[in-house]
């Protein structure tokens, strides 16, 4: 198979971060399929022109990332992708360039409805004051907004963020970054709905649930809001104001 041509990244990244980028979004968008052997070592260079210390360096990380599996008598395998580390925020990035955008969404929506109730529920329990005081920190600054979507969009990824960190639950914690980054995509979508005095007045709800520590009204706060978040995504895909 021929070296996947994506243009490097910016020349800034140190070489062998840009091999990687390079050859993990090849991967993940299956030029290379689960346990096709790539390329020896020596042959990858030549087609790359890069070094092998940059290779190596390359696919090391991407051993690291789950991507790959490499032993002297089988060569550099790729694995099948339930080994990938699918949270990493580079496979994260890899994922939202090829994968079909409503796909994505149903899979992230799929993944807050198992998971962000729950995590309300938890921070009901275990939220520090400080986590309360950055709850209610974060809910101001979506009030403060106003019709500026930039600035709603980072409040309300930082308010949903910040439930997470508050369960104190270290395994919450990964799908509390995701918001960082591999869940953007549906709020910057959201964002141009007409639904943000609704959004406003629920995700009150779920921070009042919080403060008063009351998980089963913070579990049924949290699975209202994803709900009617995941209507206006469709509602808005649906209508093409996403474009």
């Amino acid at each position: 198979m021929d070296a996947p041509t994506r243009p490097l990244a910016a020349a800034s990244l140190k070489l062998h971060h840009r091999v990687a980028d390079q050859l993990g979004l090849a991967i993940v968008r299956g030029d290379y399929k689960a346990g096709d052997t790539l390329p020896a070592e020596a042959q990858l260079c030549e087609m790359l022109g890069i070094s092998r210390t940059a290779m190596r360096e390359a696919l090391r990380s991407l051993i690291a990332k789950g991507l790959l599996v490499s032993s002297p008598k089988r060569g550099t395998r790729v694995r099948d992708p339930r080994h990938w580390s699918h949270l990493d925020p580079d496979i994260l990035r890899w994922r939202v360039e090829v994968t079909d955008t409503d796909t994505y969404l149903k899979k992230m929506f799929e993944l807050r409805r198992a998971t962000e109730p729950a995590a309300a529920a938890l921070a009901a329990l275990a939220a520090t004051e400080e986590d309360r005081r950055q709850l209610q920190a974060d809910f101001q600054a979506m009030i403060d907004a106003g019709a500026d979507n930039a600035r709603w969009v980072e409040a309300d990824l930082a308010f949903h963020r910040s439930i997470y960190f508050a369960t104190h639950n270290e395994f919450f914690w990964p799908i509390g970054q995701l918001f960082s980054f591999g869940l953007r995509q549906m709020f910057e979508i959201a964002a141009r709905g007409d639904h943000r005095p609704r959004a406003i007045v629920e995700h009150g709800d779920v921070l009042r649930a919080i403060l008063e520590r009351k998980p089963s009204l913070a579990h049924a706060a949290a699975t209202t809001l994803i709900g009617n978040a995941t209507s206006d995504v469709v509602h808005i895909r649906g209508l093409g104001l996403d474009d």
